[in-house]
């Protein structure tokens, strides 16, 4: 047997006073009389709440809410108070100040841009035979992109039009010469330039003169209308001249000009060149200035009384040169303007003397080396530019890389 001392078993209430389970039993009696007062559930969890019966069955006074307790998953977030805006106070409206246009600068002539005419030329069917509606306007813009403001376009050559003419019809038994032009091609062109401030001048490309290859050239010899001889003033080219001393083709002439500047009333100017004249070296010792100057006078006499606003311009030789070599006496004409041709550089500075005295100068690509001088000349307000290489658009690209 063991002599250890054995531990009392139970839960030593036998240890604890009589006075100490008096005083307990005799407080919780107290709590639980006086429940409805203290509150005792508001130190108690609910989930403990819910799982001792006897509190399970205290209600939260009436006069308060039950408290909201934060989900642990979530631990609530601190918040800054945002600010409130503040009214702004009302500014009144203010009327909007209207600033006058700015007045566009005054370029001096002495610039490409200063220049009234920068014209090109176009010879007949080389922009607008075959071209629709938007072609021909799309070459308008083109050449106003590169700094060109007049077109001069050939609406005439080798004795018929280029439009449907019924003064042709009449004389000659056809009305236009054979092309695939569209009715409408000048009523385009000229639209979409007025559209961009710019001009469009009727070419008289040719002038009195023909070849072989004309629709009208066997009937001009069968009715004695051209002069005796050939002109040879360009190397390897054979024209022919009519003859405007004769009255038949002088009227000729100055119906069709009348009858043009009827249909195309918007037309800006007309023009023609130094195939208006006779060389001196066809065969006979006429003088032929007089009729070629009563001529000249009276077809612009007339057009002028069909549209009056139509310039009749002119671009020819030098006056001394004209009228020496060629019968015309472009002093005594009464054109408008007279411009000069400049295609040749062994006697291009000796030509400044009349070019300077003129409305201006005509060059080709061959003198494109002169441009910035002629720009820069006062004396020189208008320029214009031949394609002598028969590309156009190649010439107004060069011309925009000297100007811009």
């Amino acid at each position: 047997m063991s002599n250890q001392k054995r531990e009392p078993g139970g839960c030593g209430c036998a240890s604890i006073p009589f006075s100490v389970i008096l005083l307990f039993l005799g407080g919780g009696y107290w709590l639980f009389t006086q429940r409805d007062n203290l509150d005792i559930g508001r130190f108690l969890n609910h989930e403990i709440i819910a799982d001792i019966p006897f509190i399970n069955t205290w209600e939260f006074p009436t006069n308060q809410s039950p408290p909201t307790l934060p989900d642990i998953s979530d631990p609530p977030k601190t918040t800054q108070p945002q600010p409130q805006p503040q009214p702004q106070p009302e500014t009144p409206p203010q009327s909007p100040t209207i600033q006058p246009p700015s007045p566009l600068p005054s370029l001096p002539l002495n610039t490409w841009e200063g220049k009234p005419i920068r014209g090109i030329y176009l010879s007949r069917y080389k922009a607008t035979n075959n071209a629709s509606e938007e072609t021909i306007r799309a070459r308008v813009r083109y050449y106003r992109d590169r700094g060109i403001n007049t077109i001069i376009h050939g609406v005439w050559g080798n004795a018929c039009t280029m439009y449907e003419s019924q003064v042709m019809q009449a004389k000659f038994g056809y009305n236009s010469c054979q092309n695939l032009f569209q009715e409408e091609w000048i009523d385009w062109l000229i639209d979409e330039a007025h559209k961009h401030g710019m001009e469009v001048h009727a070419y008289f490309e040719k002038g009195i003169k023909i070849d072989e290859n004309s629709h009208a050239f066997d009937l001009a010899v069968q009715r004695g209308w051209i002069v005796p001889g050939v002109d040879r003033t360009h190397p390897g080219v054979d024209h022919y001249v009519l003859n405007v001393g004769i009255p038949e083709v002088a009227q000729f002439f100055t119906d069709i000009m009348v009858e043009f500047v009827q249909k195309y009333p918007q037309i800006d100017a007309v023009q023609w060149d130094d195939y208006l004249g006779y060389h001196d070296e066809l065969p006979g010792q006429i003088d032929r200035t007089p009729k070629l100057t009563n001529f000249v006078r009276n077809m612009i006499a007339q057009m002028k009384a069909a549209n009056p606003s139509v310039s009749f311009d002119i671009c020819h030789h030098n006056p001394y040169w004209a009228k020496q070599y060629f019968a015309a006496d472009l002093e005594a004409w009464g054109v408008d303007r007279f411009f000069i041709q400049v295609y040749a550089e062994e006697n291009f500075d000796d030509e400044m003397v009349y070019v300077e005295a003129s409305d201006g100068i005509s060059i080709t690509e061959r003198q494109l080396n002169r441009l910035p001088e002629l720009i820069d000349n006062p004396n020189i307000p208008n320029i214009l530019l031949f394609p002598l290489s028969g590309e156009p658009e190649r010439l107004a690209d060069k011309v925009h890389e000297f100007t811009i």
